[in-house]
């Protein structure tokens, strides 16, 4: 199969690292359509950022030299495309028929297996809820598992590093999530794309069991958006861990309480760092608006758990900030997701958008998009804050992630 006249990339998540001495950038593919990995240098990589759809491989050449000063031989690049594409990395015609194999052995499954169990939490359902329960026994009770919640924030980061955090609002949202007739999970979709809202028909397995979806529901959403818009990246489904970490929570509250899970339906949300830099404002796309009219309709009446997996701040060198978090910079990150919390816990989506726009999303919070989105859906709301923590991002402790529990009536 040729290469495409004029390539274009797809979404890869690159990651730097040395290779041999050298400094060069491990192309990962999240659907995973080919079993290796592709290690480029950073020539080839400066080169990859013109590979849009809209040059030939000559253009690409000639740009290239122009631009970065870099000038390679033309057979060099011909070569390096055409491992990209022999790998599923290009949108070509080898990309289609590997995407449609992948997609429908994922569907043919009677449900979305856990991506982690085993490799981030145990597999066995004995040494998981063992695991959930030393993180419940050095953590507070807040006393608040009474109240009756409509929403729960709670992180998507690995459990070694944030499961006091999980352990502390998912104990307060106990009652609320044994009395909801459906839970609607939030999550950050990774490798999604610019504005994508991305459904999945497949019911997520947990170390504890399946959890039933609502076929109906998710039927009529994709039929707001358009079944091509609402299906066209379901494989971010399969990998993603930002739904999979709060279902495993979710399900281990009924499990405990010798209940079958009420039915879920996972939604994936893509980033908004286009909002940052075109001047729109998610408020004003039609395609969000209907989205959440229908879901707002279609669960009018209905005992909903709106459920946001979340984390916030990704910042220090490990993020590539030049500088790294000392004291002072931890206390004004602080400072900062404190100011946001208190946007979610007064259900206001305006506020907090606009404190992330007003500083172009710097911290990078990785709840950005789905945060958002469910604070519409909530529409009115107030909130209380369980737990807040920084987790160390590096191995010197110069970068952090920060996450939070909060809970919404």
């Amino acid at each position: 199969m040729p290469v495409p006249e004029k390539p274009q990339l797809r979404v890869l998540d690159f990651q730097p690292i040395f290779h041999r001495g050298e400094r060069m950038w491990l192309l990962r593919d999240p659907w995973q359509l080919s079993e290796r990995q592709l290690i480029v240098p950073q020539a080839i990589a400066q080169m990859l950022l013109l590979c849009d759809g809209t040059r030939t491989t000559d253009e690409i050449r000639v740009e290239l030299a122009e631009v970065s000063g870099i000038e390679i031989p033309f057979e060099i690049i011909a070569d390096a495309l055409s491992q990209l594409d022999q790998n599923c990395l290009l949108y070509s015609e080898r990309f289609e028929i590997e995407h449609a194999r992948a997609l429908a052995e994922y569907r043919a499954g009677s449900y979305r297996p856990p991506a982690l169990a085993d490799l981030s939490y145990p597999a066995s359902p004995t040494e998981l809820t063992t695991l959930f329960e030393s993180y419940g026994n050095t953590t507070p009770n807040h006393g608040l598992d009474s109240h009756s919640w409509r929403g729960v924030v709670s992180p998507h980061i690995d459990y070694p590093r944030g499961g006091p955090v999980y352990a502390q609002v998912w104990r307060e949202a106990k009652s609320s999530v044994l009395d909801a007739d459906l839970v609607l999970i939030f999550g950050t979709d990774h490798n999604g794309s610019a504005g994508s809202i991305t459904l999945t028909r497949q019911p997520y397995a947990t170390p504890f069991g399946v959890i039933p979806n609502d076929p109906g529901l998710i039927d009529k959403l994709a039929e707001t958006i358009g079944e091509r818009d609402a299906y066209a990246e379901e494989l971010n489904h399969r990998n993603e861990h930002s739904i999979e970490l709060s279902a495993v929570w979710l399900h281990y509250l009924f499990h405990q309480a010798n209940r079958a899970p009420c039915p879920m339906v996972p939604i994936l949300i893509g980033s908004f760092h286009h909002f940052l830099s075109n001047g729109h404002h998610p408020a004003d796309e039609t395609t969000f608006n209907r989205f959440l009219d229908t879901l707002r309709r279609e669960t009018a009446g209905r005992r909903v758990l709106a459920v946001g997996s979340v984390d916030l701040a990704h910042v220090g060198p490990a993020f590539g900030d030049s500088l790294p978090m000392d004291t002072p910079r931890r206390s004004m990150l602080r400072d900062e997701d404190h100011k946001l919390m208190s946007a979610v816990m007064r259900g206001s989506a305006a506020e907090f958008y606009s404190r992330i726009h007003s500083i172009h999303d710097r911290n990078r919070i990785c709840g950005f998009a789905p945060l958002y989105h469910m604070l519409r859906y909530l529409d009115a709301t107030t909130g209380t804050q369980i737990a807040y923590d920084q987790c160390p991002a590096d191995q010197m402790d110069t970068s952090l992630v920060s996450i939070c529990g909060l809970l919404l009536e």
